[in-house]
């Protein structure tokens, strides 16, 4: 019975062959769209899951709102590892990762660069199960001068050479490190991406006693089943027992007085949590993180792809049943029962479901190198040949045909022989009604994803032409000329400035997107704690390199001999300080070891944005130091003769190190990337949805055509022309989309909206995104329609009309 059911499934979906490729060619599309999604989704909640302690791994976090300036850190002071360790009987094992921030190795007089390092303690291997190849896979940091490398890591450095036993330079550390063991690649699907691991004594601060500053990664290893909050109920009393002496000494009032003005805390957040919902100060994670709510929006799109594919399905199939009146009741009548019909009608479903699953897996392999580049993922298609995952395909597909095919299956089942067999079965009433909520669900998320993308793409657009306070434009950044020693800086520096097509040349370490130093600082006035400043230690040529506008006082000079303790601040550092109208000549204090430092005004530039849009302005201190990289001005020149020039200067001052260099605007575009990726991908989705949805209303109106083509015939002769008939045809569907628009529309806003707010700069919702949107979506399905109809309104009436 089976068998013929197949056989008569083929050849009736080869005998609408135009019904059978829409049906496929939107399923595939659908399907695609969902697997391709779900497997990117499943790759984001995979992260840190594969440790075997995964579950009882929690990272020390803190928290806090100081006098209005709201602390997220992911890193915390060095003691609090141990303490907790000792002092919290939960805790079975502490460890600490502690960054190494733009590192250099060398090896045969060959410089590395873009390095990730680390120092880690020696019980980090033993809280993180990685993988060993080879080396002391027991006691890796056994030799206080070690380090530890991945295997491509080993591989860049050493060649085919066993790196065991080798010797690398790192210029920062007194001492050369030996190689005693080679992990395995790290996954890709960790926040803990590092190559290089450096036995934590190395790092200087990591013995200190300070609970009041921070820098490390803590993790900590809890037993079995151990409830977080249990712990997080132990930790103010700790905190009290350690802070409460150092924050007096800090900021001169008590620890209860400080905590009743303010809230700061720790808290413990798990380890498979840390990728997907994390809040923090980037420069305090490890590695960039993802975004909980990206995965939502991709797993909701990827279902309404599905669903609007089946809808497709459902609508051609209950359209199309009139054409089916007779097969149904002459089967009825030679005695087939309801449920041999719907079985049929399923395996009609289960057949075209089969060839689209085929084709998607097709799409998936020629989109996913693309889709791999545009989302920064590693996914692979050999991920899907398994056993489990082929149940999983074949159980998808029975989910799907089973889904779109249902409705349809028992609707044409359920016609009435005798009504069937003389062909009057209607497609009107509940079923058309049906049909109709399905388009106009079609049209929702459609006309919702349009408003989406167009909103994302506006509120990128007004990123990259917000005025920022600074100028990104023709700004070189040699972030490593610091490597050749203060001295021979200067001297580079000079040379640089002989060349005509450079304006303007600074040293400094801090930079207003991409890669940067940040130091944030304590400051007082009149002997009480406000808040942190950031502090940006600078030269006299910075505020002229970067096009800062400089609103009252004056620069720093070169020549004068006091600049150590004078100030540059920004608007919003003076309006926290309440200086008044005029605050040149006034003082602050910035907390230090061991006392604190004053520094005096002398100048006052224009806000401008030294963080991510994302953020609201912070107050800034500009202090004299000059330290660090180079930042070049150029003139509106040939940018590479710049650079050659650069370069070939750079080889007269530091032949140890390779010339790098990095653009402020592309920087500043990487900051972004996130949002971009977002953007793009939303963007490629919403035309896929579209052209999905597309293909069922073509689906219907070749079908709306075909049932009224004598109609039509009737019209041309009685005088109706083109674009009345086009328009008949049209209005129906019109309608629909217009129901479309007043679901989705409401809808739109108040997602986008609740996107828009985790941006402190973004754009306002306005009437005419909403229109445009609106007029998008319906010319699109007017091309559509117009196509089908058109055709049909041309037709000669005399063909339609010589049977009557």
């Amino acid at each position: 019975m089976f068998k013929n059911h197949i056989k008569i499934a083929w050849r009736n979906l080869f005998k609408n062959k135009s019904s059978f490729f829409l049906n496929c060619g939107g399923l595939a599309i659908g399907m695609a769209s969902c697997i391709l999604i779900a497997i990117y989704v499943w790759d984001e909640l995979s992260y840190d899951r594969f440790y075997d302690n995964a579950d009882n791994i929690a990272r020390v976090v803190l928290r806090g709102n100081v006098n209005g300036e709201e602390l997220k850190e992911a890193v915390v002071a060095a003691p609090i590892a141990k303490t907790f360790k000792e002092d919290l009987p939960q805790v079975k094992d502490a460890t600490r990762l502690s960054k190494v921030y733009n590192p250099v190795i060398r090896y045969n007089n060959t410089s590395f660069e873009n390095i990730k390092a680390a120092y880690v303690d020696p019980n980090f291997f033993d809280v993180f199960d990685l993988k060993f190849l080879k080396g002391d896979t027991k006691s890796p940091f056994e030799n206080p001068n070690s380090v530890v490398l991945t295997s491509s890591e080993a591989k860049k450095y050493f060649g085919n050479e066993n790196p065991i036993g080798k010797r690398i330079t790192v210029p920062d550390l007194e001492v050369d490190l030996e190689v005693t063991a080679i992990l395995q690649d790290m996954p890709h699907n960790t926040h803990l991406q590092m190559d290089v691991f450096i036995p934590m004594h190395h790092n200087e601060r990591a013995n200190s006693n300070l609970w009041v500053t921070s820098g490390f990664a803590t993790y900590l290893l809890l037993e079995p089943e151990t409830q977080l909050s249990a712990i997080e109920n132990q930790i103010p009393a700790l905190m009290k027992k350690y802070m409460g002496e150092q924050v007096q000494q800090a900021i001169g009032i008590s620890y209860e007085e400080f905590q009743k003005n303010n809230k700061i805390g720790l808290f413990l957040q798990p380890l498979t949590a840390i990728h997907l919902h994390s809040d923090f100060a980037p420069n305090t994670e490890i590695s960039a993180s993802g975004d909980i709510k990206y995965v939502y929006i991709f797993s909701a799109i990827a279902i309404f792809m599905l669903l609007i594919a089946c809808i497709n399905f459902m609508n051609l199939a209950t359209a199309t049943a009139t054409k089916r009146s007779r097969e149904v009741g002459i089967r009825k009548v030679l005695g087939s029962a309801k449920k041999q019909l719907i079985t049929q009608f399923l395996t009609e479903s289960f057949i075209t479901t089969l060839f689209a699953i085929i084709l998607a897996v097709g799409l998936i392999a020629l989109v996913l190198p693309y889709f791999n580049s545009l989302a920064g993922k590693e996914l692979k298609l050999l991920n899907l040949v398994s056993l489990k995952s082929v149940l999983l395909l074949l159980s998808f597909v029975v989910l799907v045909s089973l889904f779109s095919g249902a409705y349809p299956a028992f609707v044409l089942s359920s016609f009435k022989p005798l009504l069937a067999i003389k062909n009057k079965i209607s497609a009107s009433g509940k079923r058309n009604n049906l049909r109709s909520g399905m388009v106009v669900f079609q049209f929702v998320i459609s006309a919702s994803l349009i408003l989406a993308t167009i909103v994302v793409y506006k509120q990128m657009q007004f990123i990259q032409h917000k005025k920022l306070g600074y100028d990104k434009e023709q700004v070189i950044v040699l972030r490593d000329a610091y490597r050749m020693g203060s001295t021979k800086v200067q001297s580079y520096k000079k040379e640089l400035l002989k060349n005509p097509n450079i304006a303007s040349v600074s040293q400094s370490a801090y930079v207003p997107a991409g890669e940067t130093d940040d130091h944030l600082r304590g400051i007082f006035k009149n002997n009480e704690y406000l808040r942190k400043f950031f502090f940006y230690d600078v030269d006299e040529d910075y505020i002229a390199t970067l096009g800062l506008e400089l609103i009252e006082g004056r620069n720093f000079s070169s020549e004068l001999k006091n600049e150590a303790n004078k100030a540059i601040i920004n608007e919003e550092a003076a309006k926290i300080l309440d200086l008044g109208d005029h605050p040149i000549g006034k003082t602050f204090k910035r907390a230090a070891d061991p006392e604190n430092e004053e520094f005096t005004v002398i100048g006052v530039i224009k806000n401008f944005h030294f963080k991510s849009l994302h953020h609201e302005i912070d107050p800034l201190v500009l202090a004299y130091n000059p330290y660090g990289g180079l930042i070049l001005k150029t003139k509106n020149a040939n940018i590479a003769s710049v650079l050659n020039f650069a370069e070939e200067k750079w080889s007269n001052f530091n032949e140890n190190e390779d010339f790098s260099y990095s653009f402020l605007d592309e920087a500043f575009s990487q900051t972004y990337s996130k949002e971009q990726q977002m953007g793009t991908i939303l963007s490629i989705f919403t035309l896929l949805t579209i052209f999905v949805a597309c293909l069922g209303l073509f689906g219907l109106i070749t079908f709306a055509t075909e049932q009224r083509f004598k109609e039509i015939g009737i019209r041309k002769v009685l005088g109706a022309n083109v674009s009345e008939i086009v328009g008949m045809l049209a209005k129906d569907f019109i309608k629909l989309i217009f129901i479309a628009f007043l679901i989705a529309f409401p809808i739109g806003y108040y997602f986008m909206h609740q996107w828009l707010q985790d941006f402190a700069y973004r754009i306002d919702l306005s009437v005419w995104q909403f229109l445009m949107a609106a007029i998008i979506t319906l010319a699109i399905a007017l091309i559509t329609i117009s196509f089908k109809s058109i055709k049909a309104a041309l037709r000669n009436p005399v063909k339609s009309l010589r049977t009557e």
